[in-house]
């Protein structure tokens, strides 16, 4: 599965063609037999009989896109269980194919199956090949240049000096502590972190060891890409091993809701198949851990579990036949909180998280030009002398803290307030008002309160003093702004006394961060 790249294009494998042309150092080519597939001939059995029992009667092409393998191999399959008697010629089918269906004896075998293993998947591969897989995109990762780096924040708009705090985190392959108020854009960091990565790689739908069967695709993290042409454009459909599918570097994202089952293989003994864990649906991308600290699990409870696979980049995991597996830990883990790293964590496990990033409030400055940008993309006529009321009456006068979230939400409350009353949507101070009353409620304002620079945070921690930090640029969700945390109001001129810096616009949705 795994192919060498050489420069000597006479002297390469067929099968290593693909991932010279494409720039990669993975290709699951097509196998061309039952050897070559890596699984045994009962597997594939139970899973098309499990087909048949479910489908009804099916095309061998139909098989063939419901279990992922070649057509060649499928029709095999097909004759030798029309030879034992467990399906049967339906009618004839277009291109020199037909209809199957199951005998009798099918239907008791198929039914003997699902009582062992219910999964009707594609057919999963050994968990070797996946464990090479990784190790191979995975060895690929260079350290990133300035220039990577700002290719990967395109969509974003930042300060050239920024890119000093990211830039060392990145190039460690090691953990990053996120801290501070939440709702940053920290979700965003980490896609970001990701791309800097690399694109596009690798994934099973599922894998295969000691007989037990682990689901590892999973949508909700893993975005198939639909091209699968390398940068020279010169190949856009070879032949691969459709068991894999082409993703764009997976960004794992896990909150409060995070327990000790999500970081084990989860078993279900009804149909007796298995799910990959968080750590390993994340591997060569990137693995959030949002509100850290807030899990109903104790923080030490998960460090404990993770501080081996932090030093040595690897796993281990049990399966449910009580075999112990060793998978690849090869992501950037990301720990979001808004509490400080010192109170939830040892300094045994802060020396194997070394870097730490603070991210602050967004000035009233940037506040003004989320507002902007908002309102480009709710198409919507941009005035900023309504914003400017906002600011003074909303936030200075009853002391509440800027989010970058309020932005988008305001301006969604005013558009769908315009839709029930049949108007034009504007930023009109009235509408405003109205968006304020309605997104606020009677919520109680927070106190800020001004908060220490925080002490031995360890490698990476940078402490800059309040006069000479320079604002920094955020990246935002991509649904809009995203929120900050409270911090100590600085006295502020108004806006209009003040002229904001010129700051590179790639996209209306953006934010800005403050490191600390």
């Amino acid at each position: 599965m795994l192919t060498k790249l050489t420069p000597d294009t006479a002297s390469l494998a067929q099968n290593a063609l693909p991932a010279v042309l494409n720039e990669d150092a993975f290709w699951p080519y097509e196998p061309k037999s039952m050897e070559e597939c890596g699984i045994s001939e009962m597997v594939l059995e139970s899973i098309i009989l499990q087909v048949f029992l479910g489908v009804g009667t099916l095309t061998g092409r139909g098989i063939t896109d419901r279990v992922r393998l070649s057509f060649r191999i499928i029709e095999q399959v097909l004759a030798q269980l029309r030879v034992r008697q467990l399906i049967a010629h339906a009618r004839p089918a277009p291109l020199n194919d037909f209809y199957y269906s199951l005998t009798e004896a099918g239907q008791k075998r198929a039914l003997q199956y699902q009582a062992v293993c219910s999964y009707t998947g594609p057919a999963p591969v050994p968990l070797l090949d996946y464990v090479l897989s990784v190790e191979a995109q995975a060895s690929t990762f260079e350290p990133i240049t300035k220039k990577q780096l700002i290719a990967s924040f395109g969509h974003v708009t930042y300060v050239p000096s920024w890119l000093d705090f990211i830039g060392p985190a990145i190039n460690s392959n090691a953990g990053i502590f996120l801290y501070g108020p939440p709702g940053n854009g920290k979700t965003t960091l980490a896609k970001c972190l990701a791309a800097c990565r690399g694109e596009e790689v690798w994934v099973p739908h599922a894998v295969i060891d000691d007989g037990v069967i682990i689901k590892f695709f999973d949508a909700a993290y893993h975005q198939p890409v639909k091209q699968l042409a390398g940068s020279s454009g010169i190949m856009t459909d070879q032949e691969h091993d459709r068991r894999w599918v082409r993703v764009r570097r997976p960004t794992v994202v896990v909150g409060g809701e995070l327990t000790m089952d999500n970081l084990e293989i989860r078993h279900d003994p009804r149909s007796n198949t298995c799910e990959a864990p968080i750590q390993m649906k994340s591997n060569c991308g990137c693995l959030l851990i949002d509100d850290f600290g807030r899990q109903r699990m104790e923080p030490a409870e998960l460090l404990n579990r993770w501080i081996i696979p932090l030093e040595n980049r690897h796993d281990y995991l049990n399966l449910p036949t009580g075999k112990k597996i060793c998978v690849p830990f090869e992501q950037i883990i990301l720990f979001s909180t808004n509490l400080q790293p010192e109170s939830l964590v040892d300094e045994a496990f802060l020396r194997r998280v070394p870097f730490k990033i603070h991210i602050g409030d967004p000035s009233p400055e940037e506040f003004t030009e989320l507002f902007r940008r908002a309102c480009e993309s709710f198409e919507i006529a941009w005035r900023p002398q309504a914003v400017e009321e906002l600011i003074m009456k909303v936030y200075r006068r009853q002391n509440r803290p800027l989010r970058r979230c309020h932005p988008r939400d305001l301006l969604y409350q005013i558009k769908c307030l315009c839709a029930y009353r049949e108007e034009r949507i504007e930023l009109r101070s009235d509408f405003l008002e109205i968006a304020c009353k309605n997104y606020f409620g009677n919520q109680p304002v927070a106190i800020r309160r001004s908060q220490p620079a925080p002490q031995g945070l360890g490698a990476g921690q940078v402490s800059i003093p309040a006069q000479q930090r320079p604002p920094l640029v955020q990246p935002m969700t991509q649904n809009g702004p995203a929120t900050s945390s409270l911090q100590t109001p600085v006295p502020q001129p108004s806006l209009t006394q003040r002229t904001m810096g010129a700051l590179p616009m790639q996209s209306p949705m953006s934010s800005i961060i403050n490191p600390s």
